[in-house]
């Protein structure tokens, strides 16, 4: 079900371009309600006229056309690319997708008044499954967020966290599809170990995973009783799970985490 807002991205790499194709493939919005500028003008109209997405020459342009403003630059350039249009920002409800630039990084930057929500995308959105870290502190109207989440809850879980809790929240939900590939391509391989094809251990993994996930989700059981519920005495899976037990799954994949959290 298409709404009438219309939604600029300024910035459009990797997450913003997962982003708006999460939106129109789930029908949150039309291609003709996405407006976009970034600095490589050629590779912009590539990434967006084929698919109905207006490309704008600059960010001032971008903001003119949108009712929402998504700032989806680095945190380096955010700055460099808000100066010229903070005017123009303090009409829109600006969301950002910069990671580390929580609330009070905007506020030294945009203007006194501007309505603005930092979040964290990931890129699991692109196919309407994703989650969005969204900082509880923002200043948004009580309408405006309602907006934020009937057009963006089309694309994934928005989840409020406390600012404090905005760098672990991105790192599980952000890092964790890169460690959970890892624990897919293993899984195939293992299966390739011993005769499926690729392509088919590729799709059995993920089938698998996705629905796990969304069987802990719905369900709200504990993952260890998920677990214990497939493990039966003497059984398969045990020696699976024995095995992973003897290869340190569980510290490794702390450690992952640990060392994302310390690097920053």
């Amino acid at each position: 079900m298409e709404n009438g807002k219309k939604i600029g991205f300024i910035g459009y790499g990797n997450m913003a371009q997962a982003m708006a194709e999460g939106l129109m493939r789930t029908g949150a919005v039309c291609g003709d309600q996405l407006f976009a500028c970034a600095r490589d003008w050629e590779k912009l109209r590539r990434n967006t006229e084929p698919k109905g997405i207006h490309p704008c020459r600059d960010a001032r342009e971008t903001v003119l056309a949108s009712d929402i403003v998504v700032i989806a630059v680095k945190p380096y350039l955010v700055e460099e690319v808000t100066a010229p249009v903070r005017e123009l920002l303090r009409e829109k409800i600006v969301l950002s997708v910069a990671a580390g630039m929580p609330f009070e990084a905007y506020e030294k930057i945009l203007l006194p008044g501007t309505h603005h929500l930092s979040t964290l995308p990931n890129t699991p959105v692109a196919v309407g499954e994703g989650i969005i870290i969204c900082e509880s502190r923002h200043s948004l109207t009580p309408e405006e967020y309602r907006q934020v989440e009937e057009i963006f809850s089309h694309i994934g879980l928005l989840q409020a966290v406390d600012t404090k809790q905005m760098s672990i929240a991105g790192t599980i939900s952000g890092c964790g599809p890169a460690f959970v590939s890892m624990f897919l391509e293993a899984l195939a391989d293992g299966a390739v170990l011993h005769g499926l094809p690729r392509p088919l251990a590729y799709r059995l993994a993920s089938q698998m995973v996705a629905g796990t996930g969304k069987l802990q989700l719905e369900t709200g059981t504990h993952p260890g009783a998920m677990k214990d519920a497939v493990c039966s005495p003497g059984g398969t899976t045990i020696v699976g799970v024995a095995a992973l037990e003897r290869g340190g799954l569980r510290s490794v994949v702390i450690d992952a985490v640990d060392a994302v959290e310390r690097k920053g």
